[in-house]
């Protein structure tokens, strides 16, 4: 009798060995993804600063699917930044509830709109410091309003998708979202930091799902190495 066929072994991708090979190694995954997401943008539906700002903050631990559900009734109720500073929080909480931790956001949108008009004259401002300044904008709120609002490339967003697909890349081997900024902002160019946020993210919600990633479907498979791929 013939021997029994082993069973077919995973497709191994080589790591680089050297800078050089990470640095082209990190062009090529770049190329590919301007080849599968060459317009990824914002998914936030906003037509000022201030409603991306707002928009951003209640989508803490919420979908951007949920929020734009939120903001068009939101908007309309309250129109200007000067009536979200106006509103009490609790009865702001009520009309964000289904965005999830309301209370908290409630607190931190009325305090925003309060800084923004005391020390910004109503116009949500242009410099990472400032914006960090601004009751609850942290960095990737601050990174999201800069990059996407203005066009300024302060930093890299990293939500729960960029923060996934960096690691499966070997982009980082951190865990803490500023940590792997600060690795991020060293390789990837920073032309490319505003696009590269939103394609990962696109990435992460179409084929780099945290469970059972469509790997054979991903231009990037042949350039991933990481433990749970599908392939």
């Amino acid at each position: 009798m013939p021997p029994a066929a082993k069973p077919a072994r995973k497709k191994t991708t080589v790591r680089p060995r050297n800078a050089a090979e990470r640095a082209a190694r990190v062009t090529e995954i770049l190329r590919h993804l301007d080849e599968m997401y060459p317009n990824a943008a914002c998914a936030l539906v906003h037509r000022t600063p201030w409603e991306l700002l707002v928009a951003t903050i209640l989508s803490a631990q919420s979908t951007d699917k949920t929020v734009n559900q939120v903001t068009p009734g939101l908007f309309a109720k309250y129109p200007t930044i000067q009536d979200f500073a106006a509103v009490r929080p609790e009865v702001l909480a009520n009309d964000i509830r289904s965005t999830g931790f309301f209370n908290n956001k409630a607190k931190s949108v009325v305090g925003a709109a309060k800084k923004i008009l005391a020390d910004f004259g109503g116009h949500v401002p242009q410099t990472i410091d400032e914006m960090l300044s601004v009751p609850g904008a942290a960095r990737k709120t601050a990174n999201v309003v800069l990059g996407t609002a203005y066009g300024i490339a302060s930093g890299i967003v990293v939500d729960t998708h960029v923060q996934r697909i960096s690691r499966r890349l070997d982009l980082t081997k951190n865990t803490d979202p500023v940590k792997i900024e600060r690795d991020l902002v060293k390789i990837i160019p920073q032309k490319k930091w505003i696009l590269f946020s939103h394609q990962l993210i696109h990435h992460g919600r179409t084929l780099c799902y945290a469970r059972k990633p469509r790997c054979p479907e991903c231009k990037l498979e042949s350039l991933c190495y990481a433990r749970d791929k599908t392939v």
